[in-house]
């Protein structure tokens, strides 16, 4: 697949770029925000493009065939970069999916973001644009796979997870590089077109944990 991966220069973007960039089954387009991060995209393996996902990127989606969605605000913005970036800047991009025939899309999402209201305080602006923009995807009518991971941490990748659509034992996390093998893993796996489900670090193979599904 020609992939397009918004969101290409975050700690769990700039893993996905070089999972699919590694793999002999995807080309690579990586959005980024600055030109000076086109060096270190295209050492990855990636052709980089240089968009705003709080502007018009329509450009950025030109000669690809999915999309994955790995963009988000990050910790330290407030609500309004959360809403522009997690949730409408997220719509935007299953917008020009559908406008251009892209009907792959995979989402990074997160835990919780099913029932946002019952989130910590803290999170809960966070999980309400998270569920959002999932719904959009839903009802968007393209071919979507929604992760929704737990913890994130910087751990080595094990390769090993457990998922469900509900994962009842939330007592661990997942490295981000579980994550985004997961990601790339979503895209070949035609069983997972039209799922939800949660991740969580675990001991059954990636793969397999999937196919399961």
């Amino acid at each position: 697949m020609n992939v397009l991966v918004i969101g290409a220069n975050g700690t769990t973007g700039r893993m996905v770029v070089k999972n699919l960039a590694d793999s002999s089954n995807h080309l690579v387009k990586a959005m980024i925000r600055k030109s000076e991060q086109t060096e270190e995209m295209e050492q990855l393996g990636a052709k980089p493009v240089v968009a705003d996902l709080e502007q018009d990127f329509e450009y950025a989606a030109e000669d690809v065939n999915a999309i994955i969605f790995a963009a988000g605000s990050g910790s330290k913005t407030g609500p309004e970069k959360t809403t522009s970036v997690d949730e409408e800047g997220a719509k935007k991009a299953i917008d020009i999916a559908k406008k251009k025939g892209i009907d792959r899309f995979v989402m990074l999402s997160s835990m919780g973001a099913d029932t946002p209201s019952a989130g910590s305080e803290g999170m809960q602006h966070y999980l309400h644009a998270k569920h959002s923009a999932d719904e959009h995807l839903k009802a968007s009518g393209l071919k979507y796979t929604i992760v929704r991971p737990g913890a994130l941490t910087d751990d080595a990748a094990s390769g090993k997870i457990q998922a469900a659509e509900k994962i009842q034992d939330r007592n661990t996390d997942i490295s981000r590089e579980n994550v985004a093998k997961v990601l790339v893993e979503s895209l070949n796996m035609e069983n997972l077109h039209y799922k939800t489900f949660e991740i969580l670090n675990g001991d059954v193979e990636i793969h397999t944990a999937l196919k399961n599904l």
